[in-house]
């Protein structure tokens, strides 16, 4: 990372981050000294979090773990399912009834799901591809806005995930087929072992152009932190939107980054 991070973050309004990877370990909390770094960032620029979980898994594995000041949670803005939808804290009159509240929601159809798990399936059979002898949870999971494939289920603890496809090379080769029988939707590689899809031009680059619409940021007042910044990764779009992009390698790296922003 050698980089002048006081040139790069001049003029930046808003630090996008994902979270697998980045925030927190792939399905894990995040921990209390990455809690304590962006509440000192809330402080002084807007937060958001862009990543594939779904709201579900952002409130048990990031809001649960976040220690944050309620006045500064409207400074913080949530889009999961790789933008699919969009979450913004807001204030009732006199500070009552607090809550976080769904700006949009980009919903599959049934139809459209049931075409895209077809196509994993013909995926599946073309390739010859059986998963692994052990597995954790579901395969394939409806997320509502998005389907996503994880290779040894949702719930496979960390350790075993990283060792699956580290290099991304299974699923750079899932990626390739699945495109071929599901061009209508965008395929991307998440996490540490899955694929995620979502409807065509939704994708992270879909959650630029909404935090330009709805909070009034330029595309050049943004900054995005994330580990998936290759071509393929679901990160990816970011970086062709133009965004100013600083590529970290896990937890500890991205706490390096914050550190080197806030000084």
């Amino acid at each position: 990372m050698a980089l002048d991070f006081k040139n790069k973050f001049a003029g930046k309004k808003l630090v996008i981050f994902d979270l697998d990877g980045t925030l927190a370990p792939s399905k894990g909390p995040m921990d209390s000294e990455m809690s304590s770094l962006l509440a000192k960032l809330l402080e002084k620029r807007k937060v958001a979090v862009i990543s594939g979980g779904s709201y579900a898994q952002f409130q048990k594995q990031f809001l649960a773990s976040l220690d944050c000041p309620g006045n500064l949670l409207k400074n913080l803005f949530l889009f999961p399912t790789c933008s699919t939808s969009f979450y913004r804290y807001e204030e009732g009159r006199e500070g009552f009834d607090c809550e976080w509240k769904q700006v949009y929601r980009e919903a599959l159809a049934e139809k459209e799901k049931k075409k895209i798990l077809t196509g994993f399936l013909k995926t599946f059979q073309e390739m010859k591809y059986s998963s692994p002898a052990k597995t954790y949870g579901q395969i394939l999971e409806d997320r509502g806005t998005q389907i996503t494939f994880s290779a040894l289920g949702q719930e496979a603890p960390l350790a075993v995930k990283e060792k699956w496809d580290p290099k991304q090379e299974k699923r750079k080769v899932l990626k390739q087929v699945l495109e071929k029988h599901l061009p209508e939707f965008e395929v991307r590689i998440g996490g540490a072992t899955s694929i995620d899809v979502t409807r065509k031009g939704i994708d992270k680059a879909y959650g630029i152009r909404q935090i330009e619409k709805h909070l009034k940021i330029k595309n050049s007042e943004m900054l995005f932190i994330g580990d998936a910044l290759f071509p393929g990764g679901n990160d990816y779009p970011v970086k062709e939107a133009g965004v100013q992009c600083i590529s970290v390698q896990g937890v500890e790296d991205c706490k390096k980054v914050i550190r080197k922003v806030l000084d």
